[in-house]
């Protein structure tokens, strides 16, 4: 009795996708962007705390900045958001 392969692939593991935080950062930099969180959520730690800094020596003022980002991050199609921030780790704009 010949037995024969399944040609199923059930064993192997599954090809996902890379994570893309797209949303995720675009909605923390228009709505909480003065705290950095958009940043730690890409893992970009140290501009996180100069966020951070900026926001409370400026007063809020420079809240702008986050608020810029976020409509870029959200503007740019997801491969492009991918290669730039996550990728190539470009830490602003």
């Amino acid at each position: 009795m010949e037995t024969t392969r399944p040609t199923e692939d059930w064993n192997q593991p599954i090809q996902s996708q890379p994570e893309n935080k797209k949303i995720a950062a675009g909605v923390c930099a228009l709505l909480i962007g003065g705290f950095g969180v958009h940043k730690f959520i890409l893992g970009y730690t140290n501009e996180g705390i100069i966020q951070i800094i900026l926001s409370v020596v400026s007063c809020g003022i420079l809240g702008i900045i986050p608020f810029i980002e976020g409509i870029i991050y959200l503007t740019k199609s997801d491969e492009e958001f991918y290669q730039t921030y996550q990728v190539n780790k470009r830490g602003w704009f």
